[in-house]
C-alpha cells in the first residue's frame, strides 16, 4: 500500500465512495464524482487505460450527454 499524505477537502470526503472514481499519475490526483453507482461503473468500463486528458474529455462528454 502506498499513502500519500495531502489535504483533501471534507466535501470530497463527504461524499459515497461508490459514486466517485479516483485518478492519480506522478503529478496529480483527480476525484470524478457521479450521480449513481452504475453511472461510475459505466465511466470505469468506458475510460480503463486511459490517461488523465482522455478520460477529463470522456467525462464532459459524458455530462454533456446526460443534461
Amino acid at each position: 500500500m502506498f499513502c500519500i499524505k495531502i489535504d483533501i477537502p471534507q466535501e470530497a470526503c463527504d461524499i459515497d465512495d461508490e459514486l466517485k472514481a479516483i485518478y492519480h499519475s506522478k503529478d496529480s490526483v483527480c476525484i470524478w464524482v457521479f450521480r449513481t453507482r452504475a453511472d461510475r461503473n459505466r465511466f470505469m468500463d468506458e475510460t480503463q487505460g486511459m490517461n488523465k486528458e482522455d478520460r477529463q474529455s470522456s467525462f464532459e462528454s459524458f455530462y454533456e450527454a446526460e443534461d
